[in-house]
């Protein structure tokens, strides 16, 4: 097949032959009936099939966006086919995975489904994951999807692109220690979180009603990796152990039973930001019972704790690793694309990778240069939120056949969020004129705004502002943490 036909198969949980692993069939496009000389009706592709195909490999942050806005600009005025391919069928803002984990976030109320998106923003949703690429003919390999039982939803698939963007995210980087993927959990998906949220539960249910004392590593949890991730969830964690304690569980005392440990490599924690948002960020975390490690590098995770290469072993029974982010591994080297250690693509500042020019990369998975610096753009939320309003105004230059633009990162700075009881940060450039440290209640308004931001861009004004409104509403005739 010539990279010129246009080919795509049926959505995940259309009709599908079960016969054969892989599909190529006809393209899944508007049609016109007409009636054969034997009485049968036969669909019949129109002009639609013709149109410039658009492929978004990733729903997070920047591709749902993305997606979210070529549909309303494209996909609904009829000037170019988008589909967005993802293995999981919800969406939620990375962000917010340590509140789920905390039990501060109800999972079911800010998830988004893919397919409701699609329908009404004017783009398709395509359930599965990539698992290859076919440059040549310009054809994305997905993997087949199975359900919990191991049933087959829909078999491989192709599906043949135009332009392709990348934007599968980032995972956390295990740097190959022992006893990670055996013991610890990693914050990267919803599931995961929701997943560690119910063994907290259950280890408190468990302290509560046993007769014997505590094992030395019985509630007690091991955060490795002081970052933003780490941090906040630690921060979280302190408010919501405390409030899932006052729902009947009297047998525990949270400040003294439940110890919360915060493992760093680096001399200080959130090693990325400034040092005197490291500091106040520091102090805050002490005054809420964390134990803060520093200068202590991980050498294995054991079942019941974590052991440092000094010899040190602190006990734990929960352990969640926050320590590096990397590209998913299938973007090494994915069919010739030129890829860096961490496994991202590298870019051009038009965000084209730098081996094929149809092909694009946003978000944490893209190694971009940052202009005026010696280094790439960082993976945080507010580079892949940008680079998805920059790949619109990139899409239609494309499809006008005019010069494509460069991006360039406006760093706006960094907020990590401490709970109820504070929030740190700095804003930076056109925000302030400058970097100014915030702190406090009007830092946690400017942390709550990027999430909306985000939300906007999702939903737009009416429904953000409605769904806000009920939440408000809801929160006070709900436990402010989830119990089960």
């Amino acid at each position: 097949m010539s990279a010129g036909e246009r080919t795509n198969l049926p959505a995940a949980g259309s009709d599908l032959d079960p016969g054969r692993e892989a599909a190529r069939s006809t393209p899944d496009v508007d049609h016109r009936a007409v009636r054969t000389p034997d009485g049968r009706r036969r669909r019949m592709p129109d002009s639609a099939e013709t149109l410039h195909r658009i492929v978004i490999v990733g729903g997070g942050a920047g591709g749902l966006e993305l997606a979210t806005k070529l549909g309303d600009r494209l996909g609904k005025r009829g000037l170019a086919r988008i589909d967005l391919i993802d293995r999981d069928r919800t969406h939620l803002w990375k962000p917010l995975l340590h509140e789920v984990a905390a039990g501060s976030m109800d999972l079911g109320v800010h998830e988004l489904s893919y397919l409701a998106q699609s329908h009404w923003h004017h783009f398709r949703f395509r359930l599965g994951e990539m698992v290859g690429l076919d440059r040549r003919r310009r054809e994305v390999h997905v993997a087949p999807v199975v359900d919990e039982a191991g049933e087959r939803i829909a078999p491989e698939r192709i599906f043949g692109y135009d332009t392709l963007i990348i934007a599968v995210g980032s995972l956390t980087n295990d740097f190959e220690t022992p006893g990670v993927k055996e013991y610890a959990i990693a914050l990267e998906t919803a599931n995961l979180a929701a997943r560690f949220h119910r063994r907290l539960i259950d280890s408190l249910m468990r302290a509560h009603v046993q007769d014997e004392p505590l094992r030395p590593e019985q509630l007690q949890v091991a955060i490795i990796g002081a970052g933003a991730t780490g941090v906040e969830l630690a921060a979280e964690l302190r408010n919501t152990t405390r409030d899932l304690v006052s729902y009947g569980l009297d047998r525990i005392d949270p400040d003294e039973d439940i110890r919360l440990n915060l493992i760093e490599a680096s001399e200080r924690i959130l090693p990325a930001l400034p040092r005197r948002l490291s500091e106040a960020a520091t102090g805050l975390l002490g005054k809420l019972g964390v134990r803060v490690h520093t200068s202590a590098r991980v050498a294995e995770v054991l079942k019941d704790g974590v052991r440092l290469a000094d010899g040190r072993v602190i006990p734990a029974e929960l352990v969640v690793w926050a320590a590096g982010v990397k590209a998913p591994d299938l973007l090494r080297n994915l069919d010739g694309l030129e890829s860096n250690r961490m496994n991202q693509l590298l870019v051009l500042p038009s965000l084209q990778t730098t081996r094929d020019e149809s092909i694009f990369a946003i978000g944490d998975c893209a190694a971009c240069p940052w202009e005026g610096r010696n280094e790439n753009v960082p993976p945080r939320a507010q580079a892949a939120h940008q680079q998805s309003s920059h790949m619109v105004r990139q899409i239609r230059l494309r499809l006008a056949g005019k010069p494509l633009r460069p991006y360039r990162y406006r760093d706006f700075g960094s907020l990590v969020s401490l709970g109820r009881h504070s929030t740190v940060g700095n804003l930076m450039g056109a925000l302030v004129g400058g970097n100014m440290m915030v702190e406090g209640y009007f830092a946690r308004l400017m942390y709550a705004w990027l999430y909306k931001m985000h939300e906007l861009a999702l939903y737009g004004y009416t429904k953000v502002t409605l769904d806000t409104i009920a939440r408000l509403i809801t929160r006070r005739t709900e436990p402010h943490v989830k119990l089960h």
